[in-house]
């Protein structure tokens, strides 16, 4: 029952929020790219720049903070994270915190990444930086110290903005930027953002399921991070590795979740196709 009221206030939110903001999204997609990972180069783009609403895709940039303060020693993965009442009721996609329950950093990252728990995400922010808003302002200075142009992140989850709220906006050339500068600083994300499923709580157990099809679906996928509400639309990075190298691509504000899933998989392999001639041809 507490599930099926929370997916139905999530929704009725999201279409309020969607009545509220200039709908983003656009057949068959608001704005794509592809780049080569090792290069850089753009192996394709249309409408790259044009400022969409990210939604659950900006847990990237979590992660990307979460793991340089792993780095830093700043936190660790073993590090038990007590849930607050705060946490216990954010809404949306989640993995049914309760308050005064304890996790790891490393479950919670799991919890995030693979299910986009955005409970999860909210107690790994306030873990990180003591509230939301600090973490707030640790995701915008990455994201100008790794150079994205187009971007402003106003929360930590990907929700809808709640009312006084901006959402949070990006492109998806500079996701495709972002994806590829964790990848090079971060590879081991890539253990969180290539699993499938994964089991979350020994008691009252919740399978987290990826809310990317991609992995394990096209060949070499391994990540990296989905996202939808309903002014947005469906997005993704995606990213595959494969004998040739590894492509990064990016679909945002789709208005169906299949052809988001198939322009990222066409994309990926554009990509492939794109860099191996350019081996032949050397």
């Amino acid at each position: 029952m507490k599930l099926l009221l929370n997916t139905f206030l999530f929704l009725l939110i999201s279409l309020q929020t969607a009545q509220a903001l200039q709908i983003k999204s656009r057949d068959p997609y608001a704005g794509a790219i592809a780049i080569d990972y090792q290069s850089g180069e753009v192996l394709f783009e249309e409408r790259a720049d044009y400022v969409a609403y990210p939604a659950s895709m900006i847990k990237l940039m979590n992660l990307y903070v979460l793991m340089d303060h792993l780095e830093l020693g700043l936190i660790h993965l073993d590090d038990q994270v007590t849930i607050s009442r705060e946490v216990a009721l954010i809404g949306g996609r989640q993995v049914w915190l309760a308050e005064g329950e304890t996790f790891s950093v490393e479950d919670l990252i799991y919890a995030m990444m693979i299910h986009s728990a955005n409970d999860a995400a909210t107690a790994l922010a306030i873990h990180c930086a003591g509230s939301k808003d600090a973490f707030v302002e640790l995701m915008n200075a990455k994201a100008e110290a790794i150079g994205l142009q187009n971007t402003e992140f106003h929360n930590v989850h990907g929700l809808p903005p709640s009312r006084g709220q901006e959402p949070d906006s990006s492109t998806a050339r500079d996701f495709a930027l972002l994806a590829r500068s964790i990848l090079k600083a971060h590879p081991s994300i890539l253990k969180f953002t290539s699993t499938k499923t994964r089991m979350f709580r020994e008691s009252k157990p919740v399978q987290l399921t990826s809310t990317n099809a991609l992995v394990g679906d096209v060949e070499g996928c391994d990540g990296l991070k989905t996202g939808f509400f309903s002014a947005g639309g469906f997005s993704v990075v995606a990213s595959a590795q494969r004998d040739s190298g590894r492509i990064i691509a990016v679909v945002i504000g789709a208005r169906q979740k299949s052809v988001r899933n198939c322009e990222a998989e066409r994309l990926l392999e554009m990509g492939f196709e794109r860099i191996a001639d350019q081996v032949s041809q050397r």
